[in-house]
């Protein structure tokens, strides 16, 4: 039997990013891997789909271009090159990952990995072994949630592991669950004439987010032909000769049939546990209980990712994996998710960092905000990308900055700059000083922070 320093259980973001910086930190190490490399954010999620939002963007730029003196033709749409181009983006980097683990001698096994209490790994698959580790990382990641809704059983619907398996762009889609996954999917296929219906239980779309940035995206996707059903909840289902019966109740019981193509359960995921059932590990809910170094109940075994139930992010499980390594040896290393950056990669793009109001006014922090729309803002208005706004959240005595909420064009880039400041504790006097370059959307940063503290220029 194969002994190890470190056996990581799992080679998505978390995974194999732990792998690596363990075996760059002297450890011997092994990877197991029971899929492809990279886990649901490179193979079905983050990447495949940020792939086709950017086809979505280029099609709303062709038709914005008209109006801008650039006559073009009606879009053609080939799905199948899309998909191609879409795999080959996966395969670039899937290979990039590969090459990145043979230069730090890490053993990849290529199976599913069961994990024993006496910290053996058994795998079966491509690879079939039995390992040994000192120390196990589990990051074996999450599946998507498919809700017991009568009737649903009798109809084709996809996951968000799956919707990429349609072999033609649908006619009509029905997406159940208005949260990130939801409408970046609703982006896509509005931009290739797909009739969209999102069906959400809450109030309103992306309701874990700021309520400015849901009502803004929520306008920009009716905009463009999607219909959002908010307080509303998929009762059943029914399947027709070509086409599924959706049945939607409201939350005054005002009940309604869609006909559609397609169906999207995008409603949640849940953690992959079957790689450590033997455990009995303590949980949290459904989700595996650590501590703030990331340790399960069962020393030298560490748990990063969706698995743990924290923000489902890849960058998150990335930082977790990173922090689980770097308390091996000794906890010497807290997780901390105070600054951690969250991007909806729509059409316009929603980013943002720290506490939102809502959760300022429920721990009941004094607060100031300011937000600055992006209607005047010289370059959203060469590049016609107005829609949007910058808002800042700043503690009333110190003037520290506790949130950031961007909508708008490059938001996803931009909010870094908001999450420096804010991991360097920096204040909202030293945000208005930074000189921002002219033109540029961050522009609309500088203005809010300078509204803040009384010294606003743009704002009246």
């Amino acid at each position: 039997m194969k002994n190890y320093d470190v056996i990581v259980v799992g080679g998505g973001p978390g995974g194999y990013v732990a792998s690596i910086r363990a075996a760059k930190e002297g450890k011997k190490v092994a990877l197991v891997e029971a899929d492809f490399l990279g886990g649901t954010c490179l193979n079905r999620g983050c990447i495949p789909s940020k792939t086709l939002l950017k086809h979505a963007e280029i099609i709303e730029q062709i038709e914005k271009a008209q109006s801008w003196g650039i006559q073009t033709n009606e879009p053609v749409f080939d799905w199948n090159a899309m998909l191609a181009r879409k795999e080959e983006v996966i395969t670039t980097l899937r290979g990039g990952i590969q090459g990145l683990l043979r230069a730090g001698k890490i053993d990849l096994y290529e199976g599913s990995g069961v994990i024993h209490p006496n910290k053996q790994v058994i795998i079966e698959g491509k690879d079939t072994a039995e390992i040994s580790g000192e120390k196990i990382i589990v990051a074996t990641g999450s599946r998507p949630v498919v809700p017991p809704i009568t009737g649903l059983d009798k109809v084709t619907y996809h996951t968000t592991d799956t919707i990429f398996n349609l072999d033609k762009i649908p006619a009509s889609l029905v997406i159940v669950g208005g949260g990130v996954i939801g409408v970046e999917f609703a982006n896509i296929f509005a931009a290739l004439r797909t009739k969209v219906t999102i069906i959400e239980l809450s109030n309103r779309i992306i309701p874990t987010e700021d309520e400015a940035a849901s009502k803004a995206l929520m306008q920009s996707l009716k905009k463009k032909g999607v219909e959002i059903l908010t307080n509303h909840q998929v009762s059943g289902f029914n399947a027709e000769t070509n086409n599924s019966l959706v049945q939607v109740t409201s939350n005054k019981g005002k009940e309604r049939t869609i006909e559609v193509d397609e169906i999207l359960i995008a409603v949640g995921r849940v953690p992959n546990l079957d790689a450590v059932e033997s455990l009995d590990l303590a949980m949290n809910g459904r989700f595996i209980h650590v501590n703030e170094y990331l340790e399960t109940s069962r020393k030298g075994i560490f748990a990063i990712g969706d698995m743990i139930g924290n923000l489902q992010l890849a960058h998150v499980a990335s930082s977790e994996g990173l922090t689980a390594v770097a308390n091996l040896d000794v906890p010497v290393e807290k997780m901390n998710y105070r600054i951690i950056p969250r991007c909806i990669y729509t059409t316009p793009q929603v980013a943002s960092v720290g506490m939102t109001e809502t959760e300022l006014k429920e721990k009941g922090i004094v607060y100031r905000a300011h937000s600055v729309s992006l209607a005047g803002n010289g370059m959203a208005l060469a590049t016609g990308e107005t829609t949007g706004f910058s808002k800042v959240l700043i503690d009333e005595t110190f003037g520290e900055i506790l949130g950031v909420v961007m909508v708008g064009a490059h938001v996803t880039e931009m909010i870094s700059q908001s999450s420096a400041y804010m991991y360097l504790e920096g204040t909202v006097d030293e945000l208005a000083k930074m000189v921002q370059p002219h033109p540029s959307l961050s522009e609309a940063l500088m203005e809010s922070a300078n509204a803040l503290v009384g010294k606003g220029i743009h704002t009246l």
